[in-house]
């Protein structure tokens, strides 16, 4: 989909974290629900369970897994450790050690919230923006963003 509405500043920043989330941000994409937190306990370790609500969360609020997972924040790290109750959040570094294993996460996600690759749903996509900017008079970039 063509994003020539976006500064290239914008484009840049799409689908990764730019600096620590807010704490209003933390509160709204990376509090663990009961949904959450019942696919998070099915994880054996504690890097396990913070890793797949790393992910998680992740996927929540930039939209897409990481190629690295643990390039985060460490506010978000540590704001997922307190709900988790891990005391330790250096456990972390231990949920890359097998790679497949985020793979293996990510797949879970996708199936438990429904997530599908853009290649496939892109013509979807552009259809539904095409039709609010025409019902709602917003230009393209404001439904990018507040979207």
């Amino acid at each position: 989909m063509p994003v020539e509405f976006l500064s290239d500043e914008e484009a840049a920043a799409y689908g990764r974290y730019v600096g620590a989330p807010t704490r209003a941000e933390l509160e709204k994409m990376f509090f663990l629900d009961d949904a959450d937190r019942k696919l998070i306990g099915r994880r054996r370790g504690d890097q396990h369970r913070l890793g797949f609500a790393l992910q998680l969360t992740t996927a929540r609020f930039v939209g897409r897994f990481l190629p690295d997972p643990l390039e985060v924040p460490a506010e978000v790290i540590d704001y997922l450790a307190d709900q988790l109750g891990v005391a330790d959040v250096s456990q972390i570094e231990q949920y890359t050690e097998r790679r497949q294993t985020q793979f293996d996460h990510q797949d879970e996600i996708k199936r438990a919230y429904g997530l599908r690759e853009f290649s496939a749903v892109e013509a979807e996509f552009t259809t539904w923006v095409d039709a609010q900017a025409w019902n709602t008079g917003d230009g393209k970039k404001s439904i990018f963003v507040d979207g």
